[in-house]
């Protein structure tokens, strides 16, 4: 009797398991995919490295190395590292030649007009530019900017087709995001693009949900209280209810090179673990998280725009990959590490910029950011400041002359 009740007892038992299995409860069909494989390259060594530590630092029993979730802070630069700054696809440079060129010449003066048109490739997105970016949008609110930089994003780049600017995130640095952020990181975007703007971006783009504004930090214009533009400091305004907050039109900082780290330990109060880049102007940030006096094991990670096909990318894999390796940064290549950069339906374009072929094609054939060809970007600054005296002495008929 005995024995027939133990045996019933495991057939119970047996049949339970198997019960709970299949409704997917207990967890035994396993989900064997593996992490960053939806986008990476099985072979990746960068991704497979980010696994390693990842699992290494989340790991209660491993003392030496696992750090407290409250302590897991990544940083991400934004253009070059998480979305396209190819020209013409630099979000915040191509905002600001719509802005004075296209959208609302009326606007800005003379000098910005003539600044924004003589943008090339191959220029600096240095503190000089940024300086005129906020001359540019002075007198604009804060919500003014923040929505003017959402709807730009709408707008259609040349450089690929069916992308536009708010489209141009890698989806394999999308998939990093997540994995960490679903392990308990951190996350905070550290970039050059002004802090509004680069909210903006973020706001709308595929890593919304893993990105707190609180968590931006970027190039910094002067703000001040709507009416109190002048005075030195607004320290004795006292803000009240509907009061507005605007951009004066001066300079803080720009948030390249070591400015971000200043930035990091002003905001964060931290070394970050880890930390994401693509260029020398992120290096300060990546020594930073890689510091000896970091409490905690860090990595730091470059990405290396090395694909010509997919992408616009020019720079050399081995001659990179030595020079970061030669730092400590695990270097990522976009063309071998990212099976896929963007969406499908998105493809390069068969160029990457158009420019006039002589001077007097550049009234009927030239080309502008927007996509349309009503609108050169060589522009002849005379000819412009021309259409505005027509533009102000006609109380605005002259609008479609400039803006198609």
């Amino acid at each position: 009797m005995k024995k027939y009740e133990a045996s019933r007892i495991v057939s119970l038992i047996m049949t339970l398991i198997m019960f709970i299995c299949i409704i997917g409860i207990s967890g035994c069909e396993k989900n064997t995919s593996k992490a960053l494989s939806e986008y990476w390259a099985a072979d990746s060594e960068a991704a497979e490295s980010l696994r390693s530590y990842v699992a290494k630092v989340t790991d209660k029993k491993n003392e030496a190395d696992y750090i407290p979730e409250e302590n897991r802070i990544a940083v991400f630069d934004m253009d070059g590292t998480l979305t396209c700054e190819t020209y013409y696809t630099y979000y915040d440079t191509m905002m600001f030649i719509n802005y004075c060129l296209v959208d609302h010449p009326e606007r800005v003066s003379d000098e910005l007009k003539a600044a924004a048109a003589e943008i090339q490739p191959g220029y600096t997105a240095g503190e000089e530019l940024a300086r005129n970016f906020a001359k540019a949008y002075a007198g604009m609110t804060i919500q003014e900017l923040y929505d003017y930089a959402v709807e730009f994003g709408q707008k259609q780049t040349d450089s690929f087709k069916n992308m536009r600017y708010i489209d141009g995130f890698y989806l394999p640095m999308v998939e990093v995001v997540k994995y960490l952020y679903d392990n308990g990181f951190t996350i905070y975007v550290v970039s050059g693009t002004e802090r509004t703007t680069t909210r903006a971006i973020v706001a709308n783009s595929p890593i919304k949900d893993y990105v707190s504004p609180a968590h931006v930090i970027g190039t910094e214009f002067e703000v001040k209280v709507k009416g109190n533009e002048e005075t030195s400091s607004n320290m004795d305004y006292k803000y009240a209810d509907g009061d507005e907050l605007v951009i004066t039109g001066g300079f803080i900082q720009k948030n390249l090179n070591a400015n971000k780290t200043i930035w990091i330990e002003r905001e964060i109060g931290q070394y970050p673990v880890l930390a994401f880049g693509n260029s020398g102007s992120d290096t300060s940030m990546m020594n930073y998280a890689l510091d000896k006096r970091n409490p905690y094991p860090a990595e730091a990670y470059m990405v290396v725009a090395d694909d010509d096909v997919r992408e616009w990318g020019k720079q050399d894999w081995d001659e990179k990959s030595a020079q970061y390796k030669e730092q400590n940064y695990v270097p990522i290549s976009m063309k071998k590490d990212f099976i896929k950069i963007y969406p499908d339906t998105i493809e390069r374009a068969d160029q990457q910029y158009v420019e006039p072929e002589t001077e007097d094609a550049a009234d009927d054939a030239a080309y502008h950011p927007n996509g349309s060809k009503e609108v050169s970007m060589e522009f002849d600054i005379q000819y412009l400041l021309l259409l505005q005296e027509l533009r102000n002495a006609t109380g605005g008929i002259c609008d479609t002359c400039l803006c198609g």
